[in-house]
């Protein structure tokens, strides 16, 4: 029953208080289906923070809820649908309302979503999505295998696309379901078949868009795991830019669409032709820029003097030879001059020492008996024959006095 008030009977706060905490705390836990639209994890704390939002209504709550509980629920991603179960509680000291949430899982897309969050957290921690292990593709494949469905969409886009670049492209093509329980099996198999293919160079496999569940097959754990796998490189195309199946991750090459794949795979050859005639007029200037180079260079060596006249160079070397040979000749004149001039001083010098010399003075030179010179009166005796040299002829003496004496006393 209401509780009555008016101005003169005013109730207490703390009563209004405590019977809204009554009031609520009889509602009891209550489950909920929702969208997860936010999670906030604080650092340093052990709640966690959840926006909640009715799925039609513009209505949202904020919910805590523990690690343990969250965790246990599985990989949750924003915008997943979730079934959560709420107790509401009130504080009488701040009057404030909240909901703690002790149970939550995902339900339709939100549960595949976590399902899939958690096979893509496996695959990741062994490595498959390692980017070092990605394949590079070839520049132009000998042929492109490709896995889609018959007759649909995909096909045609990267069939048509790849040609309209490369004409003479070739396409290799195994059918398969891409969607259904039966899907993932065939992908498999029709991947296997292109990777054994000795001409195959790359493998793309396409699909259009569709909903979460039609595109689960590319996201199967089998057909990952033999995606990397393969020898050849592979290239996914699948649905638009805003689907995102595990095969994406695990793929050499993610291609936006089909459409993009065909981009990717093989060159334009427009572009092609169009790069070998940049090529060749880049190599044509180059070729005829070092040409203009090397005639500049043959001109500059045909001015010079050397060319235009070879016999100067001789001219030039038979002056210098001439100058050096008249240097020589004026050094040896000079020296011998010089040595002539010592010559006729050593031989003045010579026959100023002499005899003759002293003879032409008018002196003589005595011998005695046995053809020794006299140089003393004591190497001659009385009576002893002597030959008197003179300048014009000589003289036989006999010696008739020997007077000792110096010849100053004389």
């Amino acid at each position: 029953m209401p509780l009555e008030s008016s101005p003169e009977n005013p109730q207490p706060l703390r009563k209004v208080t405590h019977l809204v905490r009554g009031w609520i705390e009889r509602l009891g836990p209550v489950w909920v289906e929702a969208q997860l639209i936010e999670i906030n994890r604080r650092s340093g704390s052990r709640t966690i923070f959840l926006t909640l939002r009715d799925k039609l209504a513009e209505v949202s709550v904020s919910v805590t809820v523990s690690p343990t509980t969250l965790d246990g629920a599985g990989p949750l991603t924003e915008g997943a649908t979730v079934v959560a179960r709420l107790k509401p509680s009130y504080f009488e000291g701040s009057g404030r309302f909240s909901f703690y949430c002790d149970a939550i899982t995902p339900v339709g897309e939100g549960r595949l979503l976590a399902r899939l969050e958690q096979t893509k957290r496996l695959l990741q921690a062994e490595g498959l999505f390692d980017r070092a292990r990605k394949k590079p593709l070839p520049f132009l494949p000998r042929a492109i295998g490709l896995v889609t469905g018959a007759g649909s969409a995909a096909e045609k886009d990267v069939v048509e696309n790849a040609r309209r670049r490369w004409p003479a492209v070739r396409i290799e093509t195994r059918y398969a379901l891409t969607q259904g329980p039966q899907a993932g099996e065939q992908l498999i198999t029709a991947l296997g078949q292109l990777d054994r293919h000795g001409d195959v160079d790359v493998i793309v496999i396409a699909r259009g868009g569709g909903s979460l569940e039609d595109l689960l097959p590319f996201s199967d754990e089998g057909l990952v795991r033999a995606v990397f796998a393969c020898t050849t490189p592979v290239v996914s195309a699948i649905g638009h830019e805003s689907d995102n199946p595990i095969l994406d991750l695990v793929a050499d090459l993610r291609a936006s669409t089909p459409t993009d794949a065909a981009k990717r795979v093989v060159p334009d050859v427009a572009d092609e032709l169009a790069k070998i005639g940049q090529a060749r007029t880049r190599l044509e200037q180059a070729i005829g820029t070092r040409l203009r180079h090397e005639q500049e260079r043959l001109d500059a060596l045909a001015t010079r003097p050397v060319m235009t006249d070879p016999t100067a160079t001789f001219v030039v070397g038979h002056e210098q030879l001439q100058h050096l040979r008249e240097r020589s000749l004026r050094a040896l004149t000079s020296r011998l001059e010089h040595e002539r001039t010592g010559v006729a001083h050593q031989l003045a010098r010579v026959r100023a020492m002499s005899p003759k010399a002293t003879l032409e003075r008018g002196y003589s030179i005595l011998v005695g008996p046995e053809g020794h010179a006299i140089t003393s009166v004591t190497d001659v005796d009385e009576g002893d024959d002597l030959l008197a040299y003179l300048l014009d002829g000589q003289l036989v003496l006999e010696a008739r006095d020997v007077r000792p004496g110096t010849l100053g006393a004389a």
